[in-house]
């Protein structure tokens, strides 16, 4: 088969694909995003669904059951989903990093076992490294996993972990040598499934993002095998960690376009509608400058994302790009949120529309993954490294 073949049948096979996740949109999801919000329930029925799509195994190898999907290809599938309800893509999101950290770095026995698994949903779950007392600087958590025997024993806490209540296993960061210099050499990486020891201690309230449980962890002399280090070698925690998180930028910046896209159109429809003066308020200047820096806003996020999306996919080094995607289209999304709002004046603070929804789940992204600060410093470093005086 040539190039020209191959690439159109790809085309096509993606085509489908998003057609069939629109339609799946349009009928399961967009009719109940209002009730599952405001009532903050798990979406146990889209999950489901979820499942007979593929989606927890969207960027699993083939060769364990997943779709195999591209990195572009997933973030235009996470932008459409972002832009009907964002929690939908946060279910999947953390479970694929847990999967792309044993794809990536897991031994042929861990990818045999676990890999088949998680591509159908049959286990579900996702990436525990934030600690109370640990977040951007993962080289300070506290969490210890101390060799016994065949086993580790490990006692720690972690907290906002996505999926901690509906999930039931976790790629968990933990220190495996306290004493360790320099501090990541130390860090191991472990496959933790639910068990004695292991407990959620309660559900955290959070401003948006409903649906979606975010909980904290509580570890009591939790015992798992001593084969459930990813890699089977200690302290490369910190290098699986990193390389599950460029994955889950670009996650998070397709999700900001999704958002940031949902606030324009929506603002471009109530535009049309809403008069005052005498004509729809779309034909006033002041709406227009709004409506065209919202509209440059999410295309340029768009091309951002698939551009770091790219990079991955080639399989070439995208902190960088990522930071850079994640950074702008988080942003972008709580602007355009903003706009939003006031395009829509009173509406637009009313739980009837979606608008005030947007508002609240858009800074999330400014901070999840990464906070938006650290993302600067990242694209300063790295156009240092590669473009050097």
């Amino acid at each position: 088969m040539d190039t020209h073949v191959a690439r159109s049948q790809a085309n096509e096979e993606e085509a489908a694909l998003l057609d069939a996740i629109d339609k799946w949109l349009a009928r399961d999801v967009r009719p109940h995003v209002l009730k599952l919000e405001h009532a903050d329930e798990y979406p146990h029925e889209m999950v489901e669904q979820m499942k007979e799509l593929g989606l927890f195994g969207a960027t699993i190898d083939p060769e364990y059951g997943g779709l195999g999907l591209s990195a572009t290809t997933y973030a235009k599938i996470v932008e459409r989903i972002a832009e009907v309800w964002m929690s939908l893509s946060g279910i999947f999101n953390s479970h694929l990093i847990m999967a792309a950290c044993v794809s990536r770095m897991g031994t042929a026995a861990q990818k045999a076992h676990w890999l088949p698994k998680f591509a159908t949903g049959e286990i579900r779950g996702g990436l525990a490294l934030t600690e109370p007392d640990c977040g951007t600087d993962l080289q300070a958590i506290r969490t210890r996993a101390r060799r016994d025997g065949d086993h580790y024993v490990i006692n720690g806490t972690k907290t906002w972990i996505s999926n901690g209540i509906q999930g039931s296993c976790f790629a968990l960061l933990v220190k495996t040598d306290p004493e360790a210099t320099p501090r990541h050499k130390g860090m191991s990486m472990v496959i933790a499934p639910k068990g004695p020891g292991f407990t959620v201690s309660k559900k955290l309230e959070k401003l948006g993002y409903k649906g979606i449980d975010s909980a904290e962890l509580v570890f009591d002399d939790y015992r798992i095998p001593a084969d459930h280090l990813i890699g089977g070698e200690e302290g490369r925690g910190l290098q699986t960690a990193l390389g599950g998180l460029e994955l889950g930028r670009i996650n998070v910046a397709a999700r900001g376009v999704g958002l940031a896209s949902a606030a324009l159109k929506d603002s471009v429809k109530y535009s049309q509608i809403r008069k005052t003066m005498g004509k729809p308020i779309c034909q006033h200047q002041a709406i227009q400058l709004k409506l065209g820096e919202m509209a440059t806003r999410v295309q340029a996020a768009r091309l951002l994302t698939y551009d770091a999306a790219r990079a991955y996919d080639a399989g070439e080094r995208c902190d960088m790009e990522a930071g850079m995607a994640k950074f702008y289209a988080s942003e972008a999304a709580v602007e355009n949120s903003l706009e939003a709002m006031r395009i829509h004046g009173g509406y637009g603070y009313s739980k009837e529309y979606h608008v005030e929804r947007y508002y609240r789940d858009a800074p999330l992204m400014c901070i999840g993954e990464g906070t938006n600060e650290i993302q600067r410093m990242i694209i300063a470093k790295q156009l240092i490294e590669r473009f050097p005086a």
